[in-house]
């Protein structure tokens, strides 16, 4: 489903060809003398806007595809990290060792080293004259998620006594899911390039200062005003024809 965003910027386009058709009909009686807002100029505009759009469209559904797939590879990957740190406490590690691990797989997963202080917490120490720092639970961006799983499977590639029977905790097997999903979200990020890019022109379009279709709908609304009059039936047609300004 379109989000609400997407779906505005169409009906902004949309309320601008109805603008269109009404002035349309006021035959030569709409002569701007302005060129952005003659009759041919705001189909032009109107046809470019579609464009946009239309690009706009076109490149969504590689990133969601991409999306999709990361997000399907990168879910099973907390249970995973759960089942490696039991395998490593079955060895005979070192606490520090230990510790690095469950470092590195809290922030793969999001978990916080220690609970969050409630509301009442943070006012007894603030009376105390104590300040309570809350350190980020979470580096839960896939980028940061990878760098970390980097990082343990490098760990437990250095522990001798890590040889798990399970396969798919074996160092081998972790290195090349790492790979995978190294590749997962590296598709997302080269998706998004084209959708970024396709985005900024219809907004562009629809949006910058002056030439933009909203504010040249806002000048037609100006110059109808000033020919039929604020209390004129051409003015009241098109004055109600609302235009948001979508991100």
């Amino acid at each position: 489903m379109a989000s609400s965003s997407e779906t505005g910027h169409a009906k902004n386009v949309a309320n601008f060809d109805e603008i269109i058709s009404n002035i349309m009909g006021y035959n030569a009686s709409y002569n701007p003398s302005k060129q952005s807002i003659k009759l041919d100029a705001l189909q032009v505009l109107s046809v470019n806007a579609k464009k946009g759009i239309d690009s706009v469209n076109a490149a969504m559904p590689a990133y969601s595809n991409a999306v999709a797939a990361r997000d399907a590879a990168f879910s099973p990957l907390s249970k995973l990290i759960t089942r490696i740190l039991n395998a490593l406490k079955a060895t005979d590690t070192t606490k520090q060792v230990d510790e690095s691990a469950l470092t590195f797989a809290r922030k793969i997963q999001g978990r916080r080293a220690s609970a969050k202080k409630t509301p009442e917490e943070i006012q007894a120490n603030a009376q105390n004259g104590k300040e309570s720092v809350q350190i980020s639970a979470s580096q839960m961006s896939y980028d940061s998620r990878l760098d970390n799983l980097d990082k343990l499977i490098k760990l437990l590639s250095s522990i001798e006594v890590f040889a798990p029977n399970e396969a798919d905790l074996k160092v081998t097997s972790l290195s090349s899911l790492y790979t995978e999903l190294k590749q997962k979200n590296a598709a997302v990020l080269a998706a998004a390039v084209p959708l970024k890019n396709a985005r900024i022109s219809r907004n562009d379009i629809l949006y910058k200062e002056l030439t933009g279709l909203v504010e040249v709908a806002s000048d037609v609304k100006s110059y109808v005003k000033s020919v039929f009059g604020a209390n004129s039936p051409q003015y009241r047609q098109i004055s109600r024809i609302r235009f948001t300004r979508q991100r």
